[in-house]
């Protein structure tokens, strides 16, 4: 294992435990408390991605790298940064780390079976790889849910701190992040230029439709403007940290790691769009609300 792929693993950990460091008991009650909405961004993220990655992946006619790094992608929940665009959006923070929980518990499971399908649809017999699922099942649960219950207890037991901590923990795995993406960059600058050009356009095409899709589904089940704006955002904004971390950490082949990369970098700025309209619709209507 390189130095890359622990410092990878860190900033996984680091960004878990930071979300243990914002959730309490009420955001697992609300899971039962509000379960269509629940049930639709679930829907969305478990079901609805991995299903557009795919018809997106033939529109596309990507490389076998690109394509299996996109279905990685796909495979993986909504992270930590989603619940800071729905909080910057005005969108419902609660329904968000909701999401975001459940969404991590389930895919913790659901991962190995998505990135064995990619393997084996897109990898020429000589090439295939086999995946243990147990053992990504087991990895998957070490980065993600120790620390996560980690962060919880800290939050149960030393609340001030823990609220002290939460905002420093998440500049440090945004900056870990960076540093990660930079790193590959480097590592892969002679196909940087080929690769964004391959991966551009099906990411951003990914990360756009998916939170249409999110959109739309949440009108349909007739859900308030801010449920629809979150499921949307749950939708389209990935753990691309966690996707870098399997393509990378449990792969072993960075360039599967090249389409979450330029897909974590395409978020930021789909997502300050987001931020836009939900200051200038959710928030004008919160402002009347309050008056």
């Amino acid at each position: 294992m390189d130095i890359g792929t622990i410092i990878l693993a860190i900033s996984l950990i680091i960004i878990m435990f930071g979300m243990g460091l914002s959730l309490v008991k009420n955001d697992f009650i609300r899971l039962f408390q509000n379960p269509k909405a629940i049930i639709i961004g679930l829907l969305n993220q478990i079901i609805l991605l991995p299903i557009i990655a795919f018809v997106l992946i033939s529109i596309f006619n990507v490389g076998t790298d690109i394509a299996i790094g996109v279905m990685i992608l796909a495979a993986c929940p909504g992270g930590p940064t989603s619940n800071l665009i729905t909080h910057l959006a005005k969108g419902d923070t609660g329904l968000s780390i909701s999401l975001t929980t459940a969404n991590s518990l389930i895919t913790i499971f659901t991962i190995p079976f998505v990135v064995d399908f990619a393997l084996t649809q897109f990898l020429d017999v000589d090439d295939m790889v086999q995946i243990n699922k147990l053992q990504t099942i087991i990895q998957i649960f070490a980065i993600v849910i120790i620390p996560v219950s980690l962060g919880m207890a800290l939050k149960s037991a030393r609340p001030t701190f823990a609220d002290k901590m939460n905002q420093p923990v998440k500049i440090a795995s945004g900056a870990v992040l960076f540093l990660v993406i930079t790193g590959l960059v480097l590592k892969k600058k002679e196909d940087l230029i080929p690769y964004l050009k391959q991966a551009g356009l099906i990411t951003l095409a990914l990360n756009i439709t998916t939170m249409l899709v999110g959109l739309g589904t949440a009108k349909i089940a007739k859900l308030n403007l801010a449920q629809s704006l979150t499921i949307s955002i749950e939708s389209g904004i990935q753990n691309g940290t966690m996707a870098i971390a399997i393509a990378s950490g449990i792969l072993m082949n960075d360039n599967y790691a090249i389409a979450p990369a330029v897909y974590s970098l395409i978020m930021f700025f789909t997502g300050g769009i987001i931020i836009a309209f939900g200051i200038k619709t959710l928030g004008s209507k919160q402002a009347n609300e309050h008056k």
